[in-house]
């Protein structure tokens, strides 16, 4: 049995206002999750982007408004949203005050995203 201690896994500056802690994934000896805590501050997120694979977005503390295709929807803590493989999201915190936080599950061991701002490089997170 393989345990990962998430105290000491490091956190990282996606963007401005976006910090990462990657909890499971290739690095972890993951065979098909990727598994991520994001913090955004107000007003902040993930732009528009897509994945190859499914994506299920949690939030934990705060309020998201998250969009997917042409729907948006406000979700709160204890809430989440099935992302179809393929389908353009993304999401923002929409508090003025406080911290989103969000957990992200993959269905693919490497995290790998398409966005749609080409100012926006494509990101993948591999070992």
């Amino acid at each position: 049995m393989q345990v990962i201690d998430h105290n000491t896994q490091s956190k990282e500056d996606w963007r401005p206002g976006v910090t990462t802690q990657m909890r499971v994934s290739s690095l972890t000896g993951s065979m098909q999750l990727c598994i991520f805590d994001q913090w955004c501050t107000p007003g902040l997120g993930a732009p528009t982007h897509l994945h190859a694979v499914e994506e299920v977005l949690a939030v934990i503390s705060g309020r998201a408004e998250i969009w997917l295709g042409d729907e948006t929807s406000i979700v709160v803590a204890g809430q989440s949203v099935l992302i179809p493989a393929g389908k353009k999201h993304g999401f923002r915190n929409i508090e003025t005050e406080g911290v989103l936080h969000v957990v992200a599950t993959l269905a693919a061991p490497i995290f790998e995203a398409s966005y749609e701002d080409r100012a926006e490089l494509s990101r993948r997170y591999v070992p």
